[in-house]
Order: structure tokens, then C-alpha cells, then sequence
């Protein structure tokens, strides 16, 4: 296929360094920024073309923006009658479903979203974990879209498009929110006396071996620690002692935490004690006001 590339980020130069290699024709790129070109160019070395060169000469037109930028370049190609009937718009967000590049219901284009589930620090870190990445796919062309993904070296999952928000979500949930939680323990790390470099150092090799058996065994077989194990006593000390802050996070957490313990128990053919289950219950249930510090 011939492509074109609006935006010269880290997603598009890596996602067309990737498709001329597999034997795809990379037309030429569009990018407001020079030093971004720059960088595309010591990758591939394609021309910077005006999108009233660019857009008719390519069969795909990848959006690789900024979610903020994605439909106005959309509107600003319809203001230009740079419309291409059968021509495929591809966006690469999580968050925004492919339709936000239908301007117009009348548009004779064919909208798609391809989004990389991985969170890419640089080109070259890109293109050596592209391969083997997952990519989320939504749009009026899915099976045209698992293609790509395939010769991208990825690995496809469609998804709705009414719900793409909520896989959004669960991406930041599983990426940003571990950073997250990293500090909330390096901060109670630090609370009992270790410094905090220390703290971080400490807790990766924990996490690292959690993310392992993750890999090895799944959910929720890979939970592990008090609620896991109907410890009650030991959640009632943490709740005791943590900072007020942190009270109503451990709660929530400790509830889907014990979710994930009854059903790791009913798939070993076991339960939770009737009255350990219902104290775990009542302790991440109860008001911040109701649990005793000291």
C-alpha cells in the first residue's frame, strides 16, 4: 500500500519505518515541526510534503498527532476538498474512537483506529518492542485494520467502539496507575524508616515477580498476601496505622483484592471461612471515620 504520515511523533515514524520494511511504500510525511521532521528523516528518508501533495498520492493516511489535534486535521482536510473517495484515515489514540474523523456523514472515507498498547520512550525503543506489541483496533475497516497490525508485527483485538473509553481506562489503569501505586508504597516504605531510593529499589523486584506470575499463571491465581489469605487481623493492623490519606485507597483496593481471592479460592474448590469473609467485608466497607488510628 502507499502511505502517508501527518505527525512525526515517536507512533508514526516508528509505525513507518516498520510498514516500508515489510514492503510497504512510504509516500511522504507531513509535520509542523522541524525538528520532529528531522527526526523522521535520519529513520526514513522521505520528503516533508504539503498535504495538498501528500494526501492524493496515498491509498492510507495515518493521523499520528496529539489526541487534541486529530479532528481538526480531519476538518481541515475536508476544508480543502482533500477528500479521496475509498481512501482509509487511520488514527492512533486510545481514547478518541475512529469516527471523530468523520466530519461529515457524507465523507467517501473509511475511518479506522489503530492504537499500539504500549508506551513507547523513544524511536528506537519503538521499533525494537513494536513487534509483539498489542494494538486495540475500532473503525469501519477492522479486518483491513488487523492487517496493518500484523504487518506492524502486532498482535489485534477489536474492540467496541461505544465502549473504547473504557479500554482506554483499563490501559491507563494497568500502565500509569502502576506507576501509582509505586509511590503509594515507596511513601509507606519511607513511613516505616527506609529512604526513599532505597524504598523503590526494594519494591521492583517484589512488583517485577508479581508481573511474573501474572504472566505465568493469570488471574486470579496470581493474588497473593493477606485478603488472599483471610488474614484478618492483618489487614485490621495495616487500616490501624496508615495514614488517613491512604485509607480509602487500600479499602478499595482490598475489595477488588478480595474479589479476586473468592474466586481464586471457588477455582482451588475452597471458600473463605463464612466469618472471616464477612470481617474482611466489614473492614473495607467501613467509613474512614469508623477505623481507629494509633
Amino acid at each position: 500500500m502507499k502511505f502517508g504520515i501527518i505527525g512525526a511523533g515517536i507512533v508514526g515514524t516508528a509505525i513507518a519505518v516498520q510498514l516500508t520494511e515489510t514492503g510497504h511504500e512510504c509516500v511522504g510525511v507531513h509535520t509542523r515541526g522541524s525538528l520532529s521532521y528531522e527526526r523522521f528523516r535520519r529513520y526514513i528518508n522521505k520528503k516533508h510534503l504539503p498535504l495538498e501533495e501528500l494526501v492524493p498520492a496515498v491509498d492510507f493516511l495515518f493521523i499520528t498527532t496529539q489526541d487534541g489535534m486529530i479532528r481538526s486535521i480531519a476538518e481541515n482536510l475536508v476544508a480543502k476538498a482533500l477528500i479521496i473517495p475509498g481512501q482509509v484515515w487511520i488514527h492512533c489514540s486510545g481514547s478518541l474512537p475512529s469516527a471523530v474523523l468523520r466530519v461529515k456523514e457524507s465523507l467517501p472515507v473509511r475511518c479506522l483506529s489503530l492504537h499500539p498498547l504500549q508506551a513507547f520512550a523513544s524511536v528506537d525503543n519503538a521499533l525494537a518492542i513494536l513487534s509483539g506489541t498489542h494494538f486495540g483496533i475500532e473503525g469501519e475497516e477492522e479486518d483491513l485494520g488487523e492487517e496493518i497490525v500484523k504487518d506492524l508485527g502486532g498482535i489485534p483485538h477489536k474492540i467496541f467502539s461505544d465502549q473504547k473509553t473504557l479500554y482506554h481506562a483499563g490501559a491507563v489503569v494497568a500502565s500509569n496507575y502502576l506507576v501509582v501505586l509505586a509511590s503509594l508504597a515507596v511513601e509507606l516504605f519511607t513511613e516505616a524508616g527506609i529512604e526513599e531510593g532505597e524504598a523503590l529499589a526494594s519494591l521492583l523486584p517484589l512488583m517485577k515477580g508479581t508481573l511474573s506470575n501474572l504472566e505465568q499463571v493469570g488471574l486470579p491465581q496470581a493474588l497473593t498476601g493477606p485478603i488472599a489469605r483471610g488474614d484478618v487481623q492483618v489487614v485490621q493492623g495495616h487500616l490501624n496505622r496508615l495514614p488517613p490519606k491512604l485509607v480509602e485507597i487500600y479499602k478499595g483496593l482490598g475489595s477488588k483484592a478480595l474479589e479476586l481471592g473468592e474466586s481464586k479460592s471457588a477455582i482451588q474448590g475452597l471458600t473463605y471461612p463464612s466469618e472471616e469473609l464477612d470481617l474482611l467485608k466489614s473492614l473495607l466497607s467501613k467509613r474512614h471515620s469508623d477505623i481507629e488510628f494509633g
